[in-house]
């Protein structure tokens, strides 16, 4: 899963696309055409599991509009509003989504919640927030491949990369036959200096067509982030040292004006003097 948290999940997007449906497809009340022998309770299960059919299939707003049928015909519950947190996230409303799943997190929907939470946190590019909200999904689900996917593929974007192995591997091993994990997999691989083992895993996994050069693609993005990262956070160590001399100048200067002078208004030349000081500090010249 992880939309949009990167491209090699393009990989799982595509399958779904394929698989797409015809908006008719939904408009039928799924419980109007179940046998009259189906218990009340079963119907219920029946069609919360249709909704999420239907999001598998890429079908959101169709779902928003069971989820209201849903609710007006049985009431609400946690496994619901799961669906509708879902639901919202998938179609753009992505504050009412994050409440949606904040009031989900402790009962039986909390690892779906803190997985939504970490999807909305990772479109936002908090990475830090992404991390923690899928590691929490994990750990009260140690065994979903997907949470277990996107919480490694979630450090890959932060730049942990040998952090992320564990994670991805799990995944990659609970579920041998999944391509995303498998290719994300791949991507820790290459990003690990591990070209071979990369390669291995494309072929033993039967990646297919197209898959190695998506995945060599998002091993370069993921390189040039962290390149990105680690230069935006070396900025301000090489302006700090610059700072420092300026401000020790101004303060110089400072008291200086504050001690009389034998000739007219002793404030008045350091107070220029700091002005120019200050430019001469940005501009690298020297009066």
């Amino acid at each position: 899963m992880l939309p949009r948290l990167g491209t090699v999940v393009l990989l799982a997007t595509l399958c779904a696309a394929c698989a797409s449906t015809r908006p008719a497809s939904y408009r039928q009340d799924p419980i109007a055409q179940a046998s009259p022998e189906v218990p009340p309770q079963e119907d219920r299960v029946l069609y919360l599991d249709l909704i999420a059919k239907m999001q598998k299939q890429g079908a959101f707003y169709a779902s928003l509009a069971h989820v209201d049928a849903y609710r007006q015909r049985y009431g609400d519950n946690p496994a619901l509003r799961r669906l509708h947190a879902d639901a919202l996230r998938e179609t753009g409303q992505r504050d009412a989504a994050l409440a949606a799943y904040t009031g989900l997190t402790t009962g039986p929907q909390a690892a779906a919640a803190w997985h939504g939470i970490g999807l909305i946190a990772a479109r936002s590019d908090d990475d830090a927030r992404a991390e923690t909200a899928l590691a929490r999904a994990v750990q009260l689900q140690p065994l979903n491949t997907d949470y277990l996917g996107d919480l490694g593929f979630a450090r890959l974007r932060a730049g942990h990369w040998d952090q992320a192995q564990a994670p991805l591997a799990m995944a990659a091993e609970l579920a041998p036959g999944n391509v995303k994990a498998n290719a994300n997999l791949a991507v820790w691989a290459l990003l690990s200096g591990q070209h071979g083992t990369a390669e291995r895993i494309i072929r033993d996994a039967r990646l297919p067509d197209g898959a190695r050069e998506e995945i060599q693609r998002l091993a370069q993005q993921l390189r040039q982030r962290a390149a990105s990262r680690t230069a935006a956070a070396a900025a301000p160590a090489r302006v700090a040292p610059a700072i420092a001399p300026a401000r020790e100048r101004s303060t110089r200067l400072a008291g200086d004006a504050s001690r009389p002078s034998a000739s007219g208004d002793a404030r008045l030349a350091p107070s220029m003097l700091e002005r120019f000081s200050a430019t001469d500090t940005t501009t690298g010249t020297t009066p």
